[in-house]
């Protein structure tokens, strides 16, 4: 079987001194493969620059994968690539990787011997090998809300997370309040420190300081923005108001209020970031930063499908952009917040 023109899997075989049976294994993620002959026929793929060609043996479904289910956030990118992939005539294959945040190589192999149309993964970064093992198979990828900085040829699809950091801020900002706490997600996450960037410029703006204790980070889960809230407000002087980087993490510091005592927005405004279908839900109703994560989703698997059909994509980086939904849980400051 050729490969790109320049070389063929018997010419791999000889050069690796191995079988073609065991390239053959090799190639679709067999587990029955010694790992030292492993690395050498994928170092043997790599140095020629072996692909395989056109959709041979290729499934009829696309993969998503997370490392981890998260709510009404997931459920939301799951929709909208199973809406793309039904358009296209293909079942959807949902795997969690359970590590944080670059699947590891059990999980490539597994997508080796799965054979799938194209793969979308969500909160990840891909280490350089396990890009290598894709690319060298056919298999296109795409990273939803990328974990790090992906390399400029490595497809994404995010949103403009420091203006959404920057609409929330400055909404806080505008109904005069000053002392502002912000808390995100995890310091290794690029849309974390995003976040964090828009609010720190929305308040540098505003000519207003920034306490240091008044940044925190957390998880995205609602017990994280609970514990993270309850330091903020046991603070000499706690802020009035807290920019939260996910709904979850707001819903956290609503619960985190209420046990001592404030009420929402009377003594505390609060943002969250997302805008899952929960955030209209919650009593108050969540202020918060629409990210459009249907959208995302379907960008993403619209690229890994034009890119599996052998398209060369416009940009490999695509950032949706956000908008800020005013509801219940944000309110001018009172004087009674003042104090």
């Amino acid at each position: 079987m050729p490969g790109n023109g320049r070389v063929t899997l018997a010419q791999i075989s000889a050069e690796a001194g191995v079988s073609l049976a065991t390239i053959s294994k090799v190639l679709n993620g067999r587990a029955d493969v010694a790992p030292a002959t492993r690395a050498r026929v994928e170092e043997h793929l790599l140095r020629h620059g072996y692909t395989r060609r056109g959709r041979e043996r290729r499934g009829d479904f696309l993969e998503l994968v997370f490392h981890e289910l998260e709510s009404s956030w997931s459920m939301e990118v799951i929709e909208g690539v199973e809406d793309v992939a039904k358009a296209a005539g293909l079942s959807l294959v949902l795997t969690v990787s359970g590590s944080r945040h670059s699947p590891a190589a059990d999980w490539v192999d597994g997508v080796l011997r799965r054979r799938p149309v194209g793969v979308v993964m969500v909160f990840s970064d891909v280490a350089t090998p396990n890009r290598d093992k894709l690319r060298s198979r056919g298999i296109p990828f795409v990273i939803v809300d990328p974990a790090g900085d992906p390399s400029p040829d490595v497809p994404s699809v995010g949103s403009a997370n420091w203006s959404g950091g920057v609409m929330a801020t400055r909404h806080l900002i505008e109904l005069g309040h000053r002392r502002i706490a912000a808390i995100t997600g995890p310091e290794d996450m690029m849309c974390s420190l995003a976040r964090i960037d828009g609010y720190r410029s929305a308040m540098n703006a505003a000519g207003l300081p920034i306490a240091p204790e008044w940044i925190t980070f957390g998880d995205f889960h609602t017990s994280g923005g609970q514990t993270r809230a309850r330091e903020l407000l046991a603070l000499p002087e706690p802020p009035t108001a807290i920019f939260a980087g996910s709904d979850l993490q707001a819903l956290g510091a609503i619960a985190a209020a209420q046990e001592a005592g404030l009420s929402v927005p009377g003594d505390l405004s609060i943002v969250g970031y997302d805008d899952i279908a929960l955030a209209r839900w919650m009593s108050p109703q969540l202020t918060t930063v629409h990210q459009p994560l249907r959208r995302m989703g379907e960008e993403a698997a619209r690229l890994a499908l034009r890119m599996a059909e052998g398209a060369q994509p416009d940009t490999l980086r695509m950032d949706l952009a956000t908008h800020l939904v005013v509801r219940g849980s944000t309110a001018p400051l009172s004087d009674r917040a003042r104090r």
